[in-house]
């Protein structure tokens, strides 16, 4: 292995790792948020207990977010420094906006709300919830603008060798960034509701605090199935946007190896010895492809071998990591639709409860694989189209990219399993003591 191969597989391991995180701090402040708004409204102590539960479960993801997502941060002065110089006017103003403003605005937020349960009215604490709400989402957005930069580089120049930036504007309203937005808080939203609903769900199924968790499961349920929809519907809107600005991405991601009219959608990829490129694609749905890209049955799409060998991205992963998360996409549709029919005799369905406490990682997998797909269908640009990863490496020798490696893999090992058991340890325990049953 090289600097190259070792540096990505670091900055691999750091991006997952911190994504495990991240969208469930997303969601769980809007839940706990909207729990504390009920609490206040109605005066019922048992939404603000919830708030009290979920919250603890959000401090701790927080905690793991910001430790991670700063030695994330570091990479790109450590293991990406040609990346930095070379972009560092764009991207760089972009990470300095999420820092200074959002990150600082939900940082001193969510201390005032930790601290604040008996100093604040409850109005006031309910105020300072929905603004580390806020300001979570805004961090999230200015984060996916940087990203969709380097997916689809606009409003700058090259000049002294260097990007620089031209129109701030175009960068930050650019129609794949608002895409990438609504499709990645969208995920998130759904991933914290099948972990407040899987949760929620083995205490249902203890007959444990029923009451309590009964409606957590129901307000879980609720944002699940509203982002489940906006997921699908926005997520086809998505691919004909990566159909506009990355076709080879494209025609990775669907195994397209030549330009084709009416062009099918492959189900499955088949190990073939005798086939140049290993596989061969079965499952055929003549004519998707075509309207998945361009809303029309008979578009022509260009195929892989249009475009020059060394500017193809990975083929078998892309494919792969597509289906997983439109898989992923359509079966947490179906599992909130059915949900929505049990919502008020869930405990007469214990096949159901069970159903969504086991499936409780398969949201993670998704947004995995759907980062898989983003990063990995961009390859071999780091910034599409105008620098590759081969030149975006620092000049380090490979016995410190695997030293670095490896002690991020130590580390991250270390506060993975401190979290979780923390969190399981919580889960476990239930609401505090006094809670109505």
């Amino acid at each position: 292995m090289d600097a190259l191969i070792l540096s990505r597989l670091q900055f691999a391991v750091a991006t997952y790792f911190h994504f495990l995180f991240v969208p469930l701090t997303l969601g769980l402040s809007i839940l706990i948020a909207i729990m504390e708004t009920i609490f206040v409204r109605t005066g019922d102590e048992e939404y603000r207990r919830m708030a009290k539960f979920w919250g603890k479960i959000f401090l701790i993801n927080f905690a793991m977010g910001v430790v991670t997502g700063i030695t994330l941060e570091f990479q790109f002065g450590t293991n990406w420094s040609r990346y930095s110089s070379y972009v560092g006017d764009i991207f760089g103003s972009l990470l300095a906006i999420e820092a200074t403003v959002a990150f600082f605005l939900e940082s001193t937020f969510i201390a005032v709300w930790a601290l604040s349960w008996n100093r604040l009215s409850p109005k006031a604490h309910a105020v300072t919830i929905w603004l580390v709400a806020a300001a979570s989402s805004l961090s999230a957005v200015w984060i996916l603008i940087a990203n969709a930069w380097m997916q689809h580089p606009v409003g700058y120049t090259i000049r002294n060798g260097r990007a620089e930036l031209t129109d701030f504007f175009a960068v930050v309203t650019q129609s794949f960034a608002i895409h990438q937005i609504i499709h990645t808080l969208s995920a998130a939203y759904i991933l914290s509701a099948f972990f407040v609903m899987g949760v929620s769900a083995y205490h249902l199924l203890k007959k444990q605090h029923t009451s309590f968790f009964g409606r957590s499961f129901r307000l879980a349920l609720v944002m699940g199935l509203v982002f489940s929809i906006v997921e699908v519907v926005q997520g086809h809107m998505h691919g004909a946007e990566v159909a506009r600005v990355q076709p080879t991405k494209l025609a990775a991601m669907e195994s397209l190896w030549d330009t084709t009219a009416h062009a099918p959608q492959y189900l499955f990829l088949v190990p073939d010895e005798k086939n140049e490129r290993n596989f061969i694609e079965l499952g055929a749905i003549p004519g998707a492809l075509s309207m998945l890209a361009y809303h029309d049955s008979s578009a022509t799409v260009r195929g892989l071998k249009d475009f020059p060998r060394d500017e193809r991205p990975p083929v078998t992963l892309s494919f792969i990591s597509f289906r997983i998360m439109v898989g992923l996409g359509f079966l947490f549709l179906a599992l909130m639709t059915v949900g929505w029919f049990l919502r008020n005799r869930l405990e007469e369905h214990p096949w159901y409860l069970k159903t969504m406490l086991y499936a409780i990682p398969l949201p993670y997998i998704a947004a995995q694989a759907g980062w898989t797909l983003a990063e990995v269908g961009r390859q071999p640009w780091v910034v599409y189209g105008v620098m590759k990863t081969s030149d975006a490496v620092s000049p380090i020798a490979v016995s410190q990219a695997l030293v670095s490696l490896l002690a991020f893999v130590g580390v991250y090992s270390l506060l993975g399993a401190a979290a979780l058991y923390l969190i399981i340890m919580h889960v476990r325990r239930g609401p505090e003591s006094g809670q109505p049953a």
